[in-house]
């Protein structure tokens, strides 16, 4: 497979760079504050956990708490991961065959089209466009379509632009894979977060259709990414089989600790989302102040969903130089849009965390240091 640039780039940056500005993740949370959360058979489970083997579908009890986030299902339509990158690589790799044609919306999680491609399928990728407000576009999606197109691949609410896809516009897409037979894989690892009354995020997918694969994680709306617990919802419990026959070859099953903690946080889902929720829509009022203060070197399509967005860098000098001499001479992370292969000066900018204000002060201390 091709280096997965976004991988590469975290890994040379992430645990140096003192100052994260394009987590993909909600603020995480300390062990002690997490398991002091357990009662009643989740404190049980934790304190006479042994470190052995776990069921390969993922604890019969964990199945069941997830599959409440999918109106419709219940555990046996649910498979653990470990983390949703397990998932995508076993799907995908499960559904696809050679010869078969994917359309994948990008820019997206570089696995979501390399995965397909490594296993011989045309690549079709349709771009979301910004004077589309990065909105999904239904009519190019049909166009793309063939005879030997076996999946449609999405991600909503969408990373990194934070777009999501209206209930409407997931039906028309359903419409359009259930009118041919085309299963639909939906990262909606974000659909729990950054939600307002004004942009409702649609139903997943996998409570709508019969070939749908839903895609979710602890990491990102939970802000639980150490768990790497992931899991995939459908109602077709053979492909749900058929993945644990891939997932086999790779984890084998989860962490029991991971699943336990996992448990008790989902039992306390409420609570976690508020909190982080809370934190994104606080962060989000910082960013319109601080990209309207700098309109003259900045624009986006403000997020409709999770917590990050993507911003246009009107700076002469490129996209790639600017976020080099930030990490260089201020050791403030953005992400540029080259590591999605996309096109445009475009940078990812997360806030999901409680430090994007100090962030955002080292962004102005290094965007006056420039005179800019």
């Amino acid at each position: 497979m091709n280096v997965f640039k976004l991988e590469e780039y975290l890994t040379k940056h992430e645990f140096t760079a003192k100052y994260l500005l394009c987590c993909s993740d909600a603020q995480s949370f300390a062990m002690a504050e997490l398991v002091s959360m357990a009662g009643g058979k989740d404190k049980e489970l934790w304190d006479k956990l042994t470190l052995g083997y776990t069921e390969p579908y993922g604890h019969p009890a964990l199945r069941q708490r997830i599959a409440a986030l999918y109106p419709g299902l219940s555990a046996e339509h649910i498979l653990c991961f470990a983390g949703a990158q397990e998932g995508i690589f076993c799907a995908l790799t499960t559904l696809i065959e050679p010869q078969d044609h994917v359309v994948v919306i990008t820019p997206c999680y570089q696995s979501l089209f390399e995965v397909p491609r490594a296993k011989g399928a045309d690549i079709t990728q349709i771009a979301l466009r910004e004077e589309n407000a990065w909105r999904i576009d239904l009519d190019a999606v049909k166009s793309a379509l063939r005879p030997t197109t076996k999946c449609v691949i999405v991600n909503f609410p969408h990373n990194p632009t934070g777009q999501i896809i209206t209930e409407e516009e997931l039906k028309g897409l359903i419409d359009l894979c259930a009118a041919r037979g085309i299963w639909l894989f939906c990262d909606e690892v974000y659909r729990l977060l950054g939600q307002t009354d004004s942009a409702p995020h649609a139903p997943p997918a996998a409570s709508l259709y019969d070939k749908a694969l839903s895609l979710g994680v602890m990491s990102k709306a939970f802000g639980m990414a150490g768990l790497r617990v992931g899991w995939i919802a459908c109602k077709n419990k053979d492909i749900i089989h058929k993945m644990k026959l891939m997932k086999d070859y790779v984890s084998i099953c989860n962490s029991a600790p991971s699943e336990i903690l996992s448990m008790i946080a989902l039992d306390h889902k409420e609570t976690i989302l508020a909190r982080n929720n809370k934190i994104v829509a606080q962060n989000l009022k910082l960013l319109d102040i601080f990209l309207g203060d700098h309109a003259h070197l900045f624009e986006w399509v403000r997020p409709q969903g999770g917590c990050v967005g993507f911003v246009k860098y009107k700076g002469k000098d490129g996209v790639d130089a600017f976020c080099a001499r930030l990490i260089e001479k201020q050791n403030v992370l953005l992400m540029p849009a080259s590591v999605y292969d996309f096109p445009g000066n475009y940078f990812r900018i997360g806030f999901g965390r409680v430090n994007m204000p100090a962030c955002l002060e080292q962004l102005h201390a290094f965007l006056e240091a420039e005179h800019v």
